[in-house]
């Protein structure tokens, strides 16, 4: 590949790059935001962006796939299978906590996801299961929980701290997550 198919290369990432954040920022504030208006958000035209994303189902489609893996890889760094319980677990709700942030129309899109959007869901919640499994062996979680349960309320845990700006930065959100879960699932001691 010579110099400039990779500067070539490299502007059309740039220019994906710069579409896709400021298609989230447009399509959060205006869901029925155009292509046109997210162009214009993007400073590209809008012929620009239609010969990346040939239409906007299509560029949703990217964002979601973009998020998802964002997520997968947060929860990932957070070593659910290696790092102590309590750690991985405050670590993958930070971590967490900040990819969402970021992306709450493409992670709040309801339309079908597509198989690699399927796959890195999968692998999120396994890894969370993994963690959650782990937390409950070492005791930090009463044995008669449901850990998919304890799955579905972590994750609304989640959501519900996102949806209240005032609420501190990531690390405050996720003591305050991690503290709530376990207060409800922690093993009280009685059989």
């Amino acid at each position: 590949m010579s110099r400039g198919e990779r500067k070539l290369r490299s502007d059309a990432a740039a220019s994906v790059r710069v579409i896709i954040e400021a298609a989230e920022k447009v399509l959060s504030e205006h869901p029925g935001a155009t292509m046109e208006q997210i162009a214009k958000a993007a400073g590209v035209s809008r012929t620009t962006v239609h010969r990346h994303f040939a239409s906007r189902e299509f560029l949703e489609e990217r964002m979601v796939e973009l998020a998802w893996q964002q997520v997968a890889e947060a929860v990932e760094a957070a070593r659910p299978r290696t790092a102590p319980p309590l750690v991985a677990l405050h670590q993958a709700t930070t971590n967490v906590l900040k990819v969402k942030a970021n992306w709450g129309f493409a992670l709040n899109r309801s339309a079908p996801p597509n198989q690699m959007i399927t796959a890195l869901q999968d692998e999120v919640f396994a890894n969370c299961d993994i963690g959650l499994r782990r937390a409950q062996e070492a005791g930090v979680i009463d044995q008669r929980i449901d850990l998919e349960w304890a799955r579905g309320v972590y994750f609304a845990l989640i959501t519900l701290s996102l949806q209240n700006n005032d609420n501190g930065d990531p690390d405050s959100r996720a003591a305050t997550i991690v503290d709530t879960l376990l207060r409800g699932i922690g093993d009280r001691g009685d059989s």
